[in-house]
């Protein structure tokens, strides 16, 4: 199974971090789906991801540092590289017959991409690689969002379904973003839009936005969106406003069970935006928190562990995203072909 008793999806790729937290020669302690990691990165700039656990006293590999590209534990200087195979280990004398390699820590594959570090999370009780795996790969984003002009991290205390079906909601926007630049409960009105399937997940099909959404309108005129969720928890909003465009990607990553991070990237080719980046990143906090401050009260509620109720049409998202946790499931025990539940549509909602 990919999944286990706290809920999250295994053999699958998470967004970890942005590639901008860890520099070249620096070593990063990260806890995981509940599971300790050190990132780190090489001179030459190559990251790597291991178990943070030294095998001989247990202490975290992070508590290091890196010598050469390799992390050295700082209780007795055993050495490991990016693969996790144990390359020294200073105690032995040189009439012992021990050889190192024989000692690992488990290895993560980790791939840089969209300015961001990808970590495979394969199941607890497995080694973690893609080998022979067709699990699903990182998002698809267009080919202009390499490194991201706008970069904000959040923690939100909640388990990572809630942070999911929260970012997708479509109804929420009127009474949790009050802003002058957001669509208010005033302007509130009936939308219908073309939903899909798309790989590991869905899409709402490319239209032209809402017209209450006053931020589109500094992108300029003939603007069109699409947008596209996959799991684990990635969600692609891609923008055109003519001959330019806009992507916002939104990673959400379980740190723990009542841990997640969110994580969300805005790239774009206007040249214009630019020079307004220090009054855009307070607005995408801004926009974060109010999401991540709703959560925080909902878990006050959520303590007493109601029944909760997904009405139709403003909640199938929600409903979707349980149904293809559920086959992506059987499909990592059964094989065979994914069987996405979701079919063509059209939603309708107010907000």
């Amino acid at each position: 199974m990919s999944t286990s008793g706290d809920g999250f999806l295994r053999d699958i790729w998470y967004f970890a971090v942005p590639s901008s937290a860890l520099k070249p020669g620096e070593v990063m302690a990260k806890t995981l789906l509940g599971e300790p990691v050190v990132l780190a990165r090489q001179a030459d700039g190559k990251p790597y991801a291991l178990r943070d656990i030294c095998p001989h006293r247990g202490i975290p590999l992070s508590d290091g540092r890196m010598v050469g590209d390799e992390v050295e534990c700082c209780y007795h200087g055993w050495r490991f590289n990016c693969e996790g195979t144990c390359t020294l280990i200073p105690s032995i004398t040189t009439e012992q017959d021990f050889d190192s390699t024989r000692i690992k820590v488990r290895n993560y594959p980790l791939i840089e991409r969209h300015g961001g570090l990808w970590i495979f999370m394969g199941r607890p009780d497995a080694k973690n690689t893609t080998a022979g795996l067709p699990a699903p790969g990182l998002p698809e984003i267009p080919d202009f969002a390499d490194k991201p002009n706008i970069s904000v991290s959040m923690d939100f205390p909640c388990h990572i379904d809630h942070a999911v079906i929260g970012l997708m909601d479509p109804a929420h926007g009127p009474y949790v973003h009050k802003s002058i630049f957001w669509r208010d409960e005033k302007s509130m009105h009936d939308k219908a839009k073309d939903f899909g399937p798309s790989p590991f997940g869905f899409a709402m099909k490319r239209h032209p936005p809402s017209k209450n959404a006053a931020a589109y309108k500094i992108l300029g005129g003939g603007i069109f969106t699409e947008i596209r969720f996959r799991l684990p928890g990635v969600r692609v909003e891609h923008i055109e406003a003519g001959r330019y465009h806009l992507c916002n990607l939104t990673c959400v990553t379980p740190i723990g069970p009542m841990q997640t991070e969110v994580h969300h990237m805005v790239y774009w080719t206007m040249p214009w935006l630019t020079p307004l980046k220090p009054l855009l990143v307070p607005f995408v906090k801004r926009f974060l928190g109010q999401d991540r401050d709703v959560v925080v009260k909902q878990q006050r509620g959520l303590a007493f562990n109601p029944q909760l109720m997904l009405i139709n049409d403003s909640d199938i998202q929600a409903k979707w995203y349980f149904r293809l946790k559920k086959s992506y499931d059987a499909w990592r025990k059964d094989g065979g072909d994914f069987d996405n539940p979701v079919r063509d549509t059209v939603l309708r909602w107010r907000s």
